[in-house]
């Protein structure tokens, strides 16, 4: 089964690295037009190059005039596709954490995708049809000691997904999130031998999933062949969590 997006427009924020840069590349080799979305305009608008049919978009999804300049991109193109990819963690034990650390994960995660999908859907609604992608977390079914804002925010997601859903379904507008689990990063790299095999063994697969692993579970959320599937949680961690 080929997926063949060609002549839609795929909107993916947080676009600059990791998952979300595997995504902008799996949508474009799809046949999407993809708007690479970061703060980085030096990053964005070098992936942009490498996939060729895209375009880099210089984004801030926390700042003031993000629902303008989401506007903005709308009268150049119809938005068919948006992956609300962009996210924060800012780590703590919850009698530690700061009311700071709260709101700017809360305000990135969960507020910048109501007013980014807020403009987008309308557009989606009048031409009956769209896909929604919301990158939440499998923290967000589970749990995570030392990240209650950050799995606050991925399951409130969830919660927006499988709502949203039913708002607008009816118009052919299909949303859909997707629940990471753990991902191989610079990060998970530099672990130790021990630490990074305690982890693994906690996978049912037991290996660390790929940013690919993702981007495909996205493609396949923004074909035509997934149009009978709306309001679903698709838990992409390997057996982590079932």
């Amino acid at each position: 089964m080929r997926i063949d997006l060609t002549g839609k427009t795929a909107l993916v924020t947080g676009a600059s690295r990791g998952i979300g840069e595997s995504i902008a590349r799996r949508l474009g080799e799809a046949g999407a037009h993809v708007l690479c979305a970061a703060r980085s305009a030096d990053a964005v608008n070098k992936l942009a190059a490498e996939i060729g049919n895209a375009t880099g978009v210089e984004l801030d999804i926390t700042a003031p005039d993000v629902r303008d300049r989401i506007g903005a991109l709308l009268k150049e193109r119809p938005i068919d596709i948006l992956v609300n990819n962009a996210g924060v963690t800012d780590d703590d034990l919850f009698i530690r954490m700061k009311p700071d650390a709260w709101t700017k994960v809360l305000h990135t995660n969960l507020d910048s995708a109501f007013h980014i999908t807020q403009e987008v859907v309308k557009k989606m609604i009048r031409a009956r049809w769209g896909r929604v992608i919301n990158i939440s977390s499998v923290v967000g079914l589970m749990g995570n000691p030392g990240q209650v804002n950050y799995a606050s925010s991925k399951a409130a997601l969830i919660g927006f997904t499988k709502s949203l859903a039913l708002e607008i379904g009816s118009r052919n507008v299909t949303v859909n999130a997707i629940a990471p689990g753990y991902i191989a990063t610079a990060m998970t790299d530099a672990l130790a031998d021990d630490a990074r095999e305690k982890l693994t063994e906690r996978i049912a697969v037991k290996r660390l999933g790929t940013a690919d692993d993702i981007a495909y579970s996205v493609v396949f959320l923004a074909s035509e062949q997934a149009s009978y599937i709306t309001g679903t949680v698709l838990n992409v961690s390997g057996g982590l969590y079932t």
